[in-house]
């Protein structure tokens, strides 16, 4: 949530952020419910202070035995004034934080200007794109051949975009995740959780999923408003939610695995085929909990534990910086990590990583205590996938297949999975 002195001091800042996003949020809503808060704070502190005075003055004539029976009458009628406008005001200020609710981030100054992810900046490549002296496979095509992925037994049991892993896949699939937490927690140094996987409403709205984007997730039926997480995110950076840190836990950094849920309600038509994009998959999530003066430095380290991933397991990728329209909601900047797919001949989001500067812990109410200035502050929260699994297994396939459609296992994983090379059934 954007800081409400912000838009009462600075709306142009405001709307030239809203601008590069492409946000067609209009300011003129704020505007107005601004001006009517003005004005009935005004009213109503005029009238409580009018009130105040007039208790007194009724305290001193019954001190002297004198008849305040209009004076009584006048402080009721003023009471029930002030209840009234209290309650108008109150009114007010939830319609304020419901827009404010509403609000994206705001991007910063060295996001690129863009009106789609055409418009993305490449910041940097790694590694050689192979080249085969046969024609490469798809991954659903390899699943097949390597008795891994059935899509039709997804299909049966749930429906479309649902998939069922089988084998050395399976094997394979699970490999990567402890393989992924281990690196983050020997190496890279974060605490490993084990979170839940149903949220409340609250959560959602701490993280900025709600209350813009519920068409996206997977509502539960009954008397709780429980929804099933989208990302690991949710549950993992809702840790702080309410919660004041001793600066002498940050920075804070944790690494949860977890499946993850999504209607995919906007995306009819793409990736329609295979695992690339279905409503169940996994991710391991990386989330980092900071200083305000540290999360330019954090956003640059948590994308480079990202991409260690994709070196240890040799595919390669890009980074690009996403451009102000393409960035996420809670978003002021993004690194997206993308692997190259053979059989797409393009390379392909893998992770998201994001610094949300301060935007989340507002809605949060997440902060650290600054001893120096003996104050709390807000905490600046990031987050990254470390990596999304089945895509990284996707790409995996794609990159080491060899001509009769075996698979090629990564030197990092042989000891995990217990063989060099997955043979074709």
């Amino acid at each position: 949530m954007l800081d409400p002195k912000l838009l009462r001091n600075s709306i142009e800042t405001v709307e030239q952020g809203l601008k590069k996003r492409g946000s067609s949020v209009s300011m003129s809503v704020w505007t107005k419910l601004e001006e009517s808060r003005k004005s009935l704070q005004s009213y109503t502190e005029e009238k409580k202070a009018l009130l105040n005075s007039l208790s007194k003055t009724i305290g001193n004539l019954k001190v002297a035995k004198k008849s305040s029976s209009r004076e009584e009458k006048e402080a009721l009628e003023l009471t029930k004034e002030v209840k009234d406008k209290s309650s108008e005001l109150d009114e007010i200020l939830k319609r304020q934080k419901d827009f404010l609710l509403g609000l994206p981030n705001l991007p910063d100054e060295d996001v690129p200007k863009g009106k789609s992810e055409e418009d993305n900046v490449e910041v940097r490549k790694w590694g050689k794109i192979p080249e085969f002296s046969f024609k490469p496979r798809d991954h659903l095509e390899l699943g097949k051949i390597l008795g891994g992925i059935d899509m039709d037994a997804g299909s049966r049991i749930s429906g479309a975009r649902f998939s069922v892993l089988k084998s050395d896949l399976a094997a394979l699939h699970r490999s990567l995740i402890q393989f992924m937490i281990d690196i983050h927690v020997r190496i890279h140094g974060y605490e490993e959780l084990y979170v839940p996987y149903i949220v409340n409403k609250e959560s959602l709205i701490g993280t900025g999923q709600l209350p813009k984007f519920e068409e996206d997730l997977f509502k539960l039926r009954g008397n709780q408003e429980y929804y099933l997480i989208s990302t690991a995110e949710i549950p993992v950076t809702n840790m702080l939610r309410g919660q004041i840190v001793n600066s002498k836990e940050l920075p804070i950094k944790w690494v949860s695995h977890t499946p993850c849920f999504r209607s995919e309600s906007g995306s009819y038509g793409k990736d329609t085929k295979g695992i690339m994009r279905l409503h169940q998959f996994e991710k391991v999530e990386l989330v980092q909990a900071v200083e305000a003066s540290n999360s330019e430095k954090a956003l640059e380290e948590l994308t480079n534990h990202a991409e260690e991933i994709l070196k240890a397991l040799e595919i390669p990728y890009r980074v690009v910086m996403l451009c102000g329209s393409d960035l996420g909601f809670s978003a002021a900047k993004t690194y997206d990590l993308e692997a190259w797919i053979p059989s797409q001949n393009k390379y392909r989001e893998i992770s998201s990583c994001s610094n949300f500067r301060d935007f989340q812990s507002r809605r949060m109410l997440a902060r650290w205590k600054n001893e120096e200035k003996n104050n709390n502050e807000l905490l600046h929260t990031l987050n990254g996938s470390g990596l999304a699994v089945g895509r990284t297994l996707l790409a995996l396939l794609e990159n080491n297949q060899l001509e009769d459609g075996s698979i090629k296992v990564p030197k990092a994983l042989e000891e995990l999975l217990g063989k060099s090379k997955i043979e074709v059934k």
